[in-house]
């Protein structure tokens, strides 16, 4: 009986895309092994939202060459966005790799017509994609150019996949997307992400929604309204800023100024006072200088978000920042804001954070780690706890005895 090995890397498409692509072979016949030397079939599932993913694919790729020459029997396959509509150039790159596919494609060459396929054991909290590709293009961003424009799923088939997976165990779902914020404006009915998330929340034995990745442009009322209304909808919400300049939001291409986003955030928290907003950052933009890069401090600071994810800006070639601007910010200096935003956030996670001291909180136990049960709260928080019981997939509430910046430590 064949065997296959997924290695994947980059964002929650991604590993939600591999689960599906792992489920397909099964229910062809393959069985996983734990690593490439034992597999008949090896599949990489590639990232190049930054260099230093790429570079890691890339280095992958290398490593496998040797194991393809001495099993010429493998069949090496690439899929995810370093997979571009130029295949015949990818060919001449990787000559050892047997078959590339688009991301979120169906892997053809197998012989069989292959349609997204659910995966028997579902995790407590499991991904659902919802919407491909992005319009936005932005100016420093690739995955435009490798997932297209967005296509939209349509509503009916996503209640079904959800409602099947809560059958096979799964408590909680996340609907993805490049810009989930936009699904359903594509699709004849016009059923919008306030829609779908009505439909969600009517399923029976179904805990918790959460869904990424949004883009301050295309939230609207509407759908902030559809989080506060819905009791099944958690009161997390991830709302990339990028940068706290204006000058560099409108070179990054993001639509939006700073006190339009601050307007967002002040509706946001205003209609769901409870709402654990998360955000993302870019130091380091080309031209941004000192003043620049202040003003981003000075909106953390007064935001306060409880997470910022946070990267120095490298270029991508491809895209409208690397054709038009000059990487000009030294390496030592995009460090050096990076630790900056870093410490600062450090510093708000703690005190948000530490407000949680004594509390009690409802958790989705979704695993154990080196001894004790974990689990999320509404608002996203890790928990860790002790128990004898197996409480996997359940809701406990428990009070939090200990407060850190990155996770909590709770008892029953």
């Amino acid at each position: 009986m064949p065997n296959y090995y997924i290695w994947t890397i980059g964002c929650q498409m991604n590993k939600a895309e591999s689960e599906r692509l792992a489920s397909y072979l099964d229910e062809l016949g393959y069985q996983p092994v734990a690593a490439a030397e034992q597999a008949d079939l090896v599949l990489l599932n590639s990232c190049v939202v930054r260099q230093s993913a790429e570079n890691r694919v890339i280095n992958k790729l290398s490593a496998l060459k040797a194991l393809k020459s001495s099993r010429p029997g493998l069949t090496l396959a690439l899929t995810g966005c370093l997979v571009n509509s130029e295949l015949d150039q990818l060919g001449r790159r990787f000559p050892h790799v047997d078959y590339f596919f688009r991301a979120g494609a169906s892997p053809e060459w197998l012989g069989k017509q292959s349609q997204p396929v659910l995966p028997r054991r579902p995790s407590v909290s499991t991904f659902v994609p919802i919407i491909q590709g992005c319009n936005n293009f932005c100016s420093y961003c690739i995955v435009p150019y490798r997932r297209g424009r967005e296509r939209s799923r349509p509503l009916t088939e996503i209640v079904g996949e959800v409602t099947e997976l809560v059958r096979r165990g799964a408590k909680e779902v996340t609907l993805l997307g490049q810009n989930v914020d936009c699904y359903g404006h594509d699709l004849p009915s016009r059923q919008d992400l306030a829609h779908l998330l009505n439909e969600l929340n009517r399923i029976g034995g179904l805990a918790r929604i959460r869904f990424l990745t949004n883009h301050p442009r295309d939230m609207n009322s509407r759908l902030i309204g559809a989080i506060a209304g819905r009791d099944k909808v958690c009161e997390q919400l991830s709302l990339p800023v990028q940068s706290g300049d204006d000058a560099i939001l409108k070179k990054m291409g993001r639509g939006y100024t700073v006190e339009q986003y601050c307007q967002l955030v002040a509706e946001i928290r205003g209609r769901i006072p409870d709402i654990a907003l998360s955000t993302d950052v870019i130091v380091g933009f080309p031209g941004e200088n000192e003043s620049q890069f202040q003003r981003t401090v000075a909106l953390l600071s007064e935001l306060r978000f409880d997470t910022v994810h946070v990267a120095a800006y490298s270029p991508r070639p491809g895209t409208t920042a690397a054709r038009e601007y000059e990487d000009n910010i030294p390496a030592t200096s995009k460090k050096r804001r990076l630790d900056t935003i870093e410490q600062l956030q450090q510093k708000i996670a703690t005190e948000i954070n530490a407000r949680l001291q004594g509390e009690t909180v409802e958790v989705l136990v979704e695993g154990s780690w080196k001894g004790k049960w974990h689990g999320r709260t509404r608002s996203g928080k890790l928990v860790f706890f002790t128990s004898n019981g197996d409480l996997l997939g359940q809701l406990v509430k428990t009070r939090i005895v200990k407060t850190s910046p990155w996770s909590l430590q709770g008892e029953l």
